[in-house]
């Protein structure tokens, strides 16, 4: 006997079977068809892309808690912008929170000129949905609380450990966060509209499943803040988010928050950084003393960069008792953030970190000069650690 009698004979005697016993033949309809729709909702799983996920994470709650990390930038604001959009498109009430201040002058512009709706907040105490989301970061830090913090959704581009409990996607390789969410809005098929064709468009709600032009003014200005103009550590992904987001932005706006008026201090910050400069070889540092933004910091350190010979520098100034630290760097030699990482180590209460072209950190005055397990360092010391660091003998 061949096999396809065999199956044939095999396929009449269950065909019998199930027609003598009816009960048995519904249980094994029902069986299958619970087995493909098992199989469907696995593939649809598995097939869908990031932006999907985050927006299916999001849907699924009444309320989140959208949480930017301490004093933040453009690329922060920005994401928290997007977020919002993407969980208020499905019904999701959402609250924008972020420790710290807001005092650069560029981002504050960004906050008025966008009109944005940010909490601030001192201890996660205050923030009031049980449900977070952590972006531009991946582990909340640096204000009460904040260890408790167990988040369910993570979207970052900076290097750490800290997961979502329910989505994570941390792409280091990128030149901004903002680009990531400008991804999730190409997969979730939200193209950009732009603010004339928003006014002209007539509709009742011109603005369901596109990207608002305030959000696409804001994701564009992050990937660039965060880029230097997508002239420093750029991937790809960053170029192709600014083509996508373009035909959205608000002109006017993002030129405003581009080109606002500059404080005095300021200035007066980056004019001391530049004429109390210590430069060996092509790196330098300087110690701009005390200041009452600490915003103006890292922009002595834009400046400082621009100078003809520099590739790496840090500048460092103190506020309220609290030396803080920014480093940029065009050398593929110094990684600026294992730079502050390796030099702030050993002080209590102290910390450094970012990326190979741009770096930050801080300590406390009073740890540095010896309170706690430390003997203590002086600002000279710190700066000869920063040229060892420099130039990898750290």
């Amino acid at each position: 006997m061949s096999i396809v009698d065999t199956v044939s004979d095999e396929l009449d005697a269950l065909a019998s079977t199930l027609a003598d016993e009816p009960l048995l033949a519904v249980a094994l309809l029902v069986f299958s068809v619970a087995v493909v729709a098992g199989i469907g909702l696995l593939y649809r799983s598995v097939t869908r892309t990031l932006g999907e996920r985050f927006a299916r994470v999001l849907g699924s709650y009444d309320a989140v808690a959208v949480l930017m990390h301490p004093d933040p930038d453009p690329d922060a604001m920005a994401c928290a912008l997007a977020a919002e959009e993407i969980a208020t498109d499905r019904e999701t009430a959402v609250t924008l929170y972020y420790p710290g201040q807001i005092r650069h002058h560029e981002n504050r512009a960004f906050e008025t000129v966008l009109e944005t709706d940010f909490e601030q907040i001192e201890n996660a105490s205050e923030i009031e949905e049980s449900t977070v989301v952590l972006v531009d970061h991946n582990e909340a830090r640096d204000f009460h609380g904040a260890d408790d913090i167990d988040p369910v959704a993570v979207v970052d581009h900076h290097p750490g450990g800290g997961t979502g409990g329910r989505h994570t996607d941390v792409r280091t390789e990128y030149g901004s966060c903002a680009s990531i969410f400008t991804e999730y809005f190409e997969e979730l098929g939200q193209e950009p509209i732009s603010p004339e064709e928003l006014d002209d468009s007539g509709e009742d709600d011109p603005l369901a499943g596109r990207l608002s032009p305030t959000t696409a003014t804001g994701l564009l200005y992050g990937i660039q803040a965060d880029t230097s103009q997508l002239t420093k550590g750029c991937a790809g992904a960053d170029f192709s988010a600014a083509s996508f987001l373009y035909p959205g932005i608000d002109e006017e706006k993002l030129d405003r928050i581009a080109n606002p008026e500059m404080d005095p201090e300021s200035l007066d910050v980056k004019a001391r950084a530049i004429t109390g400069r210590e430069v060996r070889s092509a790196f330098a540092v300087s110690d701009v003393g005390s200041v009452s933004n600490s915003d103006s910091i890292p922009q002595a350190a834009d400046e400082l960069r621009r100078l003809e010979g520099i590739n790496a520098v840090v500048v460092l100034g103190d506020k309220d008792e609290t030396l803080r630290f920014a480093g940029r760097s065009n050398d593929d030699r110094v990684h600026m953030g294992k730079v502050l990482e390796s030099v702030l180590e050993d002080i209590p209460m102290s910390g450094g970190g970012g990326h190979a072209r741009m770096g930050g950190g801080q300590c406390s005055l009073e740890h540095m000069e010896g309170l706690g397990p430390s003997e203590g360092i002086s600002r000279e010391e710190l700066r000869e650690r920063l040229f060892a660091a420099m130039n990898g003998e750290m």
